[in-house]
């Protein structure tokens, strides 16, 4: 008799990709700038590490990747930390991670899609996060290697 044994995907964790001090950092602005406590802001920056890391790490396949409002919310957070945003894509990408968000949004499934390439590339998904916007889908740009 055969048995298969399933071997568990090893999880990455977005904690591993910025200093506990720079982490601290954007939950403290998250908490200042909007109306969320403390674990809502540690859950929308993890997912936004996980969405940037997963972003430089796929660069140039051409996946239109793009997380919905809620996330983004984090993304543009650690965005406008420039001189620690900076550092975390000359440590993760060798060069700046661009953002070009669209005018519009896209209702074509992108959030869902993306959640998606973030899974499989590693990282837990808090699927509230990412389902509460899957209608509402993405402002990032398709067609370029950005976020």
């Amino acid at each position: 008799m055969t048995t298969i044994v399933d071997t568990p995907t090893a999880t990455r964790d977005p904690h591993d990709y910025v200093t506990p001090q720079v982490w601290d950092r954007q939950l403290a602005l998250l908490t200042r700038d909007h109306p969320w406590d403390t674990v809502m802001a540690e859950r929308c920056f993890g997912q936004a590490v996980a969405y940037l890391i997963t972003a430089m790490e796929k660069t140039g396949q051409g996946l239109g990747l793009g997380c919905g409002p809620l996330v983004d919310i984090a993304v543009h957070g650690f965005i406008l930390d420039t001189v620690n945003y900076r550092n975390f894509c000359e440590r993760h990408h060798g060069r700046y991670l661009e953002h070009v968000p669209e005018i519009e949004f896209k209702n074509d499934g992108t959030v869902v899609k993306t959640a998606r390439v973030i899974e499989e590339n590693g990282f837990v998904i808090d699927q509230p996060l990412w389902g509460r916007d899957a209608a509402n889908c993405s402002p990032c740009a398709h067609g370029t290697d950005c976020h």
